[in-house]
């Protein structure tokens, strides 16, 4: 059982109103995540044990 948890990158904050306020549109971050949704992680979630408590 898998204990991660995905993030809502679509979710409005509070400060500031959204993601896509907070970051220029050509900012690092937002290509390193459209890589990280294009990996096959199939192979490390068959590996992970989960232990400890669950994250909030």
């Amino acid at each position: 059982m898998r204990k991660f948890i995905t993030p809502e990158r679509n979710k409005e904050h509070l400060m500031p109103a959204s993601i896509d306020e907070w970051l220029p549109e050509k900012h690092l971050a937002r290509f390193v995540v459209e890589i990280l949704e294009q990996l096959d992680l199939s192979a490390i979630y068959k590996e992970y044990k989960p232990s400890g408590t669950a994250a909030l």
